[in-house]
């Protein structure tokens, strides 16, 4: 379990080297200082279980929400608190390093967007949600608001289906409040990342023959 989450906490040190080569082509230096709108960035990540969760708690919600999803009915009152109270689960660092990794990302991202506030958001199993996120940020007066992903390659759910559905329905919610998704990622400049990447590390050498 400790070296899943190390891996994690690996893998966020380095989306931040792929926002930091991404930025530019996010359209995030496109909303530096138009119009002087109040402007926010969502960092998105997919959210994780802590370690201390209670299992039973989590196994409840999972029969509720497999049930929901196979039948195809809409969600329920119980199935709303048990993902509430697993998001809601008191977190420390030790318990839950990818909210601390994802985090310490955002931080790192703020100094590149010119002053806008970046906060962060989770799909799932972790608070905020998205829409607790831009509630938010439109309670503050946010007129602009950007979502980012660190969900980065083509075909995952998240990214492409759930998280776009939902910027649809906060668009309807909030009709006034610019509500953008940076998406989808230019795969030749992430793959061109990757090989700068792995040729660092090849000149430091960590890589070897086998």
């Amino acid at each position: 379990m400790k070296k899943q989450y190390n891996n994690k906490i690996n893998i966020l040190k380095k989306l931040l080297k792929i926002f930091k080569y991404f930025y530019s082509i996010l359209e995030i230096r496109k909303i530096k200082n138009v119009n002087n709108l109040k402007t926010a960035i969502v960092l998105v990540g997919h959210g994780g279980l802590p370690s201390d969760i209670s299992s039973e708690l989590v196994d409840k919600f999972m029969r509720v929400h497999k049930t929901r999803i196979k039948t195809g009915s809409t969600i329920t009152k119980q199935e709303i608190e048990l993902d509430q109270a697993i998001r809601r689960w008191r977190r420390t660092p030790k318990t839950d390093p990818y909210k601390e990794g994802l985090e310490s990302l955002a931080s790192e991202l703020k100094k590149f967007m010119y002053g806008h506030d970046v906060i962060t958001a989770y799909n799932e199993f972790c608070y905020p949600s998205i829409e607790d996120a831009v509630d938010k940020l439109t309670r503050e007066n946010y007129s602009e608001i950007m979502l980012v992903t660190t969900m980065i390659t083509r075909g995952g759910s998240h990214s492409e289906s759930e998280i776009p559905e939902e910027v649809n329905e906060l668009r309807l919610k909030y009709p006034t409040v610019n509500i953008k998704y940076a998406w989808p990622f230019c795969m030749n400049s992430f793959a061109e990342f990757l090989g700068n990447h792995i040729e660092t590390f090849h000149k430091k050498g960590i890589l070897n023959s086998h």
